[in-house]
């Protein structure tokens, strides 16, 4: 598919892989709505771009509802969907200050995996009428799971569980909008450069980089971008989750 001149919808825009999406999508002429559940990051990536900046909790269905149909008025429906939106919550199951309270790991799947189904099913209803472009496609989803999926640490059991269910929804639902003409694909990121290790001191930053295989460093949000125009650009790539990770295999710990 061309990007040139499709409206596009990125979930977590506000910054990191979805900042990063986003501006790469703009520079190559897309028609971007970002939709951020912080709208102040969100609008100052968009006045940047070229965008539009709407707020939007991917968890709730009212608010994930207004953002869509406030960027269809704004763009037309979209081609193009990237969730981006997430949260990493690092919390044992039984740790020191007792069991892990349950709305702990009931709002990792709400953000991650809910969120993913939500902005899905309402880009897909809107995609599925659209005329199909010369590749016969109507549209593309690229939703955003990580390597923890399969390499969860200690700590992470909601954040992988919720990754875990990103890579389990690719393939049934390629399936299921292949008569449509529309994609489904999955990236798996390992350890990159997101407001999520921002705040570590940068030792920790160089050694989680240097436990990388190659390249040895932390991921950059532009490389996640990289694979997402691609994804886009090559159709035969459908109902795929594809790691992006230097090889990295995380250890227990």
């Amino acid at each position: 598919m061309d990007i040139k001149s499709h409206a596009v919808l990125i979930t977590g825009a506000g910054s990191g892989l979805g900042a990063a999406t986003a501006r790469a999508l703009a520079q190559h002429g897309a028609k971007v709505a970002l939709l951020d559940f912080n709208l102040e990051a969100a609008q100052s990536v968009a006045n940047e771009i070229g965008g539009l900046a709407f707020a939007c909790d991917v968890a709730d269905a009212a608010s994930a509802e207004a953002a869509v149909a406030a960027a269809q008025d704004a763009h037309g429906p979209a081609r193009i969907l990237i969730n981006c939106a997430g949260i990493a919550p690092a919390q044992k199951v039984v740790g020191r200050k007792g069991t892990m309270p349950l709305d702990d790991f009931r709002r990792a799947v709400e953000v991650n995996l809910i969120g993913t189904f939500n902005l899905m099913r309402l880009f897909v209803e809107q995609a599925a009428l659209l005329e199909p472009l010369d590749t016969e496609e109507r549209g593309v989803v690229i939703n955003t799971a990580s390597v923890a999926a399969w390499d969860g640490q200690i700590g992470q059991t909601a954040y992988a569980a919720s990754k875990a269910g990103v890579i389990g929804l690719t393939l049934p639902a390629a399936r299921e909008f292949a008569s449509l003409g529309i994609r489904v694909c999955a990236i798996a990121p390992g350890i990159f450069e997101t407001a999520m290790l921002a705040g570590l001191p940068q030792a920790a930053q160089d050694s989680l980089g240097g436990s990388v295989p190659f390249p040895s460093r932390l991921g950059r949000p532009s490389e996640y971008a990289d694979l997402v125009m691609a994804i886009i650009r090559n159709p035969m790539l459908n109902g795929e989750a594809i790691r992006l990770d230097g090889a990295l295999r995380m250890a227990p710990r």
